[in-house]
């Protein structure tokens, strides 16, 4: 079996072969930039660890896991022009570098250029292929707004949460899965079960990175520790702790939610919303939701009829995307 290492050193000479240029040069020149950004290539590289696993040529799957890949940053450019973030991995974003019309219409060109790598797989597998493409494109739109949506409703329950992170986050990785799967020619079980074993692990990876967020080493997890409380964002911890707080917890709940945050009262509303969490044991239902995911997707993986040392890469990728240090 190709190592994960190896497959993503084969997406990034991939990459680097694609002509991202044209006129104008202003359409062009953000697309390449973003793509420059580099990361972690784990979408792609799935698209080939989903081809080998079922002993296809790596050969034909190149171009349909470099357009999940252009797809993905596609998602992440729009994403920022959305969030008004001005870095991505600690490098400008496109708009704040050009500007937002900019952004958008490269980002557009960049979903053109993915749909056009995706119909470069074996004529066998273009229709399919496609439909599980379009499909899942669609899936982490609905995704996004509802995220957006999330943050004007005061109401939102954990079910809903739990589907858009599946939507926006877990189906592209089971996508990717899904799509190398059926370019190897698997049979329409197998690659199900290799999609939820991805949208599983994907939900699962989102959950610990809510947790994380609270609980985390800020220097390991790469983030700020406590982001998500000082912007009220709605994750499941949230939730969770909504649905179970009464009297005086929700209460005072209520007031850190409602309290505007500056400087000087940020460091004392993550530690008097953590101390809440504390009492309501949120992270241990967080981290059971987590590892309930977690476990769904390794019943899908095992029950694919391949032979278990086949299926020993993607269990330790799976493995070691479950174990950011807390």
């Amino acid at each position: 079996m190709t190592s994960p290492s190896q497959l993503q050193e084969l997406i990034n000479r991939r990459l680097q072969e694609l002509n991202f240029s044209g006129d104008p040069a202003s359409l062009y020149e953000p697309i390449r930039y973003m793509m420059a950004l580099g990361g972690k290539r784990i979408r792609p590289v799935l698209v080939l660890m989903g081809t080998e696993l079922f002993n296809g040529d790596l050969n034909q799957a190149l171009s349909a896991a470099t357009g999940i890949e252009v797809f993905h940053n596609f998602t992440l450019l729009h994403d920022d022009i959305m969030d008004n973030a001005p870095l991505r991995r600690a490098q400008p974003t496109v708009h704040a570098k050009w500007n937002s019309n900019i952004a958008i219409l490269s980002g557009d060109a960049m979903f053109v250029k993915a749909c056009q790598l995706m119909i470069e797989v074996p004529d066998h597998a273009v229709r399919k292929v496609m439909e599980v493409f379009n499909r899942t494109a669609l899936e982490v739109c609905e995704g996004q707004q509802m995220d957006m949506d999330f943050e004007t409703e005061s109401s939102v329950s954990i079910d809903r949460y739990l589907e858009m992170i599946k939507l926006k986050t877990a189906v592209l990785v089971g996508c990717s899965l899904e799509v190398g799967a059926i370019i190897a020619g698997a049979d329409a079980k197998a690659a199900q079960h290799l999609y939820d074993f991805g949208v599983n692990l994907g939900i699962a990876f989102q959950l610990q990175d809510d947790i994380l967020d609270v609980y985390g080493d800020a220097a390991k997890f790469g983030k700020q520790v406590g982001g998500d409380i000082l912007a009220n964002k709605k994750t499941l911890l949230l939730l969770f702790a909504l649905e179970q707080a009464q009297g005086e917890s929700k209460a005072e709940l209520l007031k850190w939610i409602g309290t505007t945050v500056d400087e000087n009262n940020a460091a004392e509303k993550v530690t008097a919303v953590t101390n809440l969490y504390q009492q309501l044991q949120v992270r241990e239902y967080a981290e059971a939701r987590m590892q309930s995911s977690y476990e769904e997707a390794i019943a899908h993986l095992e029950a694919i009829p391949v032979p278990s040392e086949s299926k020993s890469a993607l269990r330790e990728l799976a493995e070691s995307l479950m174990v950011r240090e807390a």
